[in-house]
């Protein structure tokens, strides 16, 4: 999929529409000061800090209701470049508006979804892996280590690329943090530059019959291991995400009418426990695997982090803590086959109830296919 639509000078990317609760953030890097917002059914939505619209950042962000853009199947997106801001009578240019036409997750008919993780910096390969429906899809995951870190800003840069060719600002996507992401200079930002709920990297979604929680392992050794060098406090954040994910389950928004797919997107499959020093959390884990298991019964898991491409059922190679439910592990660099690496991605499609998952290559081909139980 390539994005045909010429984007105005100011725009480093096409917009990337990820889901977050029931909203949208449609979200642009940009490459200098703009007065930025969007327009959907005539109402008009601001990037906005308690009132005061924001001109000194390079990324937007502007949240819409997703019953909204749903409904209006297009979104347009206005700015004002800023010639010079001052307490009284700020300067702008002319303003600028560009319209996107916008597809919901289909509500009749099979339901295509792509998965990436571990792209680690890499954009050509995973950009051609992800396109395998085309403009087929529904829905992008973009499921952790993106990036290779936050050592540099411009990495940032990678995750709305890689939605930009796969989507073209057409389509929903959802974001989850990977372990990677957590490591460089720029990593206490990363919330500036990703989809989050009120800045946390964990959350709940709605796309039609689908409803999703996003879940964030943080680092994959103790905060204390050396290569941190006392950067991370993932234990405390851990246990403040094991609140949030009882209040989702004691709440039960997942029993919605119409909820047909339950999904927990999380990089880092943490019903595998592994060898030493990533065998962390056991009992942590364990209690998340219990909650998901006793209360919210997802249809499945989808990770990344393992750098292979599985599905491990209950009982199976990759259950060290119980799961609750099938795990698919789902990207993969593949080594140098005539002269040429690969990647291998994950399709996932769903139709009456059933749930199919494909692993593709960067050529579309179909390496292994299986039904979910």
């Amino acid at each position: 999929m390539k994005n045909n639509k010429p984007l105005p000078a100011e725009f480093i990317t096409a917009p990337a529409v990820f889901a977050v609760g029931n909203c949208y953030q449609i979200m642009v890097p940009v490459s200098c000061e703009l007065l930025f917002g969007a327009e959907i059914g005539g109402k008009k939505y601001y990037d906005h800090s308690n009132g005061i619209i924001r001109s000194d950042t390079r990324i937007h962000r502007v949240s819409v209701p997703m019953e909204a853009l749903d409904k209006t199947g297009e979104y347009t997106l206005f700015f004002n470049k800023v010639i010079k801001r001052k307490p009284y009578y700020t300067e702008t240019e002319d303003e600028v508006r560009l319209t996107y036409k916008f597809f919901p997750v289909r509500s009749e008919g099979r339901i295509n979804i792509y998965h990436l993780s571990d792209t680690h910096g890499s954009f050509s390969l995973p950009a051609e892996t992800g396109s395998f429906f085309g403009d087929g899809i529904d829905l992008l995951i973009l499921n952790g280590d993106i990036l290779d870190h936050s050592g540099e800003i411009e990495n940032f840069l990678l995750t709305f690329k890689l939605c930009e060719a796969i989507t073209c600002g057409e389509h929903p996507c959802v974001f989850s943090r990977g372990n990677h992401d957590l490591r460089g200079f720029y990593a206490e930002r990363l919330a500036d530059y990703c989809p989050n709920d009120n800045g946390k990297s964990y959350y709940t979604f709605r796309l039609g019959k689908i409803w999703g929680i996003v879940m964030d392992c943080g680092e994959d050794k103790v905060d204390s291991h050396e290569e941190y060098g006392k950067t991370v406090a993932c234990s405390q954040f851990r246990r403040e995400e094991t609140g949030f994910l009882k209040s989702v389950t004691e709440k039960g928004e997942y029993l919605s009418d119409g909820i047909e797919y339950r999904f927990v997107i999380v990089h880092n499959p943490f019903t595998y426990t592994l060898e030493p020093p990533f065998d962390i959390e056991q009992e942590l884990f364990t209690e998340w695997a219990d909650i998901l298991k006793n209360g919210i019964k997802p249809n499945a898991i989808i990770s990344g982090h393992l750098h292979e491409t599985c599905v491990s059922e209950i009982g199976g190679r990759l259950d060290s803590k119980g799961q609750p439910c099938p795990v698919i592990i789902g990207s993969r660099n593949v080594g140098k086959e005539n002269g040429e690496a690969g990647f291998i991605g994950c399709a996932i499609m769903l139709e009456d109830g059933k749930i199919t998952v494909a692993f593709t290559d960067s050529k579309h081909n179909i390496t292994e296919k299986t039904d979910l139980p």
